[in-house]
């Protein structure tokens, strides 16, 4: 099952580097990592999106629990949270593609952040299901390039992160 583990960490050098280790060490998988200073300059949250059983999401919070960096650790799938993804997607825009990119970004709430003589880039946020959808929606010989920031998550109401 997919689980997005958020956690706070010391924002200082080689702590990210004791985090991906700690996953290539034990074979684990990192689908998305993003990383980035909180409103405390001290640390940084890194959210961190991966697979396993519920053995597995166990044993990767125990061990992210263990290291000197790590502050403090959640699991956003244990309650509510909400989940948001960034995609920039560079499209044809010649000939039929033109019109249909225009449609699609209207369908899917994106924004053409960018018009060269035969493309447009858009802008389109959501979950990642939703990203994904956009994507197996288009045309693919439409698609020239696509960047993903990965998930990012917080906890709804009342569940918060922090020290």
């Amino acid at each position: 099952m997919r689980h997005i583990i958020s956690l706070l960490m010391e924002n200082e050098a080689g702590a990210l580097s004791r985090v991906a280790g700690l996953f290539s060490a034990r074979g684990y998988n990192i689908e998305s990592l993003t990383v980035a200073v909180t409103e405390d300059p001290t640390l940084s949250r890194m959210t961190i999106v991966t697979t396993g059983s519920d053995d597995v999401i166990e044993q990767i919070i125990k061990q992210l629990n263990k290291l000197i960096d790590v502050v403090k650790v959640l699991d956003l799938n244990d309650g509510k949270h909400i989940e948001r993804e960034l995609m920039l997607v560079k499209v044809k825009a010649t000939g039929v593609f033109k019109d249909e990119m225009k449609r699609m970004c209207d369908i899917f709430r994106g924004r053409i952040i960018d018009v060269a003589d035969n493309s447009y880039t858009i802008e389109l946020t959501g979950s990642c299901s939703k990203l994904d959808a956009f994507i197996e929606a288009l045309d693919r010989s439409a698609i020239l390039e696509t960047v993903r920031t990965g998930a990012s998550g917080i906890g709804r109401g009342d569940r918060i992160l922090k020290v």
